[in-house]
């Protein structure tokens, strides 16, 4: 792989921005948006690694990882220490301890896109999968709002045969350095989960498998409540939280800047939200307690836990929230979904 993905790119400026997409997963960023106040602003985040010489030695979606792109289908296997009897009760263990997956968040994730032919009012791409998968092809369109700092943009899925598919858009956003400085802002939601086990045994920052109403009370490790809609935080951390039921909205207020970035998508598609605070908590390469940015990824999944786990009955699902979409080789599935950056009010 060479030292740097993201060399074939489109890129398009409108009254309020300049937006890029590379071919490389299909992923958004970086883009300026201009606002009305006068400043300008780069909401999408860019991982620190990908300027350093080794980057070449990194496999998959690490080598690129920036912006915003989708993932399908989206997840993979989590195999704890302790095996399948590490899980709590009601999530099959079994059926993730044989779960196996050929490319973690989907085969486009880190694969080259093709572009349509080029246009000055949207990036129009697309992608094949290889013939064995149950996913046909990705059409993707990103088109800038002429009239707002703002990118509208279209996903369709089309399927080889019928399948159910956990289905993510993984959205990464810049956080500032100091702790605080940013506030999560989500629409309204069923009921918030964290994660059935520790994401990160060197730097977990909430309670495996208990549930929650509000994003500013949510039980830490240790027993505490935490404020997680106020970021980044103090102390190192990696971990997830998913909110399921979720309206379709989410926004943060970035203050520090005195913006907010607003994501609005099809929640009748994918009805949760997957939030990855990925906090300075991985020590090891590329990371290197370094890596400081707020997944907000709108998904129809168990967490971004395989494809199996989403098929079988998790609780998620048996609790009434989907965690796969059905897909037909005669339907194919269009999810829109918009991106967007305003002054704060």
């Amino acid at each position: 792989m060479a030292a740097k993905v993201h060399t074939n790119l489109r890129s398009l400026e409108w009254a309020h921005g300049k937006a890029s997409v590379s071919a490389f997963g299909g992923m958004i960023g970086p883009c300026t948006f201009n606002l009305p106040s006068g400043i300008s602003v780069q909401p999408f985040h860019t991982a620190p690694w990908l300027d350093e010489a080794d980057v070449n030695d990194l496999d998959g979606l690490l080598a690129g990882l920036q912006g915003e792109w989708p993932c399908v289908p989206f997840g993979y296997p989590l195999q704890p220490e302790g095996g399948p009897e590490s899980w709590p009760d009601g999530w099959p263990g079994a059926v993730e301890a044989a779960a196996q997956v050929a490319d973690v968040h989907g085969y486009s994730s880190a694969a080259n896109w093709s572009f349509d032919a080029a246009s000055d009012r949207a990036v129009s791409m697309y992608i094949d999968y290889p013939e064995h998968h149950a996913i046909r092809r990705l059409e993707r369109v990103v088109r800038p709002d002429p009239d707002a700092a703002a990118l509208d943009i279209e996903l369709t899925i089309y399927a080889r045969r019928e399948t159910c598919e956990p289905i993510g858009l993984h959205g990464c956003f810049r956080l500032p350095p100091i702790a605080g400085m940013a506030s999560l802002e989500p629409g309204g939601f069923a009921v918030g989960r964290t994660h059935p086990l520790t994401v990160e045994p060197e730097a977990p920052i909430f309670m495996p498998d208990t549930t929650f109403e509000r994003l500013d009370a949510v039980e830490a490790v240790g027993g505490n409540k935490i404020d997680a809609s106020c970021i980044p935080f103090v102390a190192n951390g990696e971990d997830l939280l998913q909110l399921d039921g979720i309206d379709g909205c989410f926004a943060m207020a970035v203050h520090d800047k005195g913006y907010r970035v607003t994501f609005d998508w099809d929640a009748d598609i994918l009805p949760s939200v997957l939030l990855w605070y990925s906090n300075r908590g991985r020590a090891a390469a590329p990371w290197k307690n370094q890596h400081l940015c707020i997944g907000i990824e709108p998904i129809c999944s168990p967490f971004g836990l395989s494809p199996d786990m989403a098929r079988a009955n998790n609780p998620i699902a048996a609790n009434g929230t989907p965690t796969c979409v059905v897909l037909r080789p005669d339907t194919p599935v269009t999810i829109h979904y918009r991106i967007g950056v305003s002054d704060m009010k």
